[in-house]
């Protein structure tokens, strides 16, 4: 009686694990238990980064808004402080995206909220 050498099974989990390792440079998309170390890890670092990728933004919508504001004599800490008493509800993705791409309705935004020196 032959061997049992697991077969489709086996394969099919291989073949799984090596189709998400292909981009991956010289061994490591090539043979399946280094492959198989490489692939857990870039998982790992995609659930993290997942996380990360939403702080990221949040810092760099941050800092556009600061841009903009210092352009029109204020804080990015006064201009928010201004917004949040005069009740005017724009979150950061929607005001970072004013500042770059319509300067003049952020300003008017500032005037409205009383932020510009």
């Amino acid at each position: 009686m032959p061997r049992a050498k697991r077969g489709f099974k086996a394969r099919r989990r291989r073949n799984r694990i090596l189709k998400h390792a292909s981009g991956f440079h010289s061994a490591r998309s090539r043979l399946f238990a280094y492959a198989k170390e490489v692939v857990m890890k870039a998982w790992v670092y995609a659930y993290a980064h997942r996380r990360l990728k939403k702080r990221d933004f949040r810092r760099l919508w941050i800092t556009r808004i600061n841009a903009g504001a210092r352009l029109n004599g204020t804080t990015y800490s006064r201009l928010m402080h201004a917004l949040k008493k005069t009740q005017i509800d724009l979150d950061r993705k929607i005001l970072s995206d004013l500042a770059i791409s319509d300067p003049k309705g952020f300003t008017e935004i500032l005037k409205k909220a009383g932020a510009t020196a």
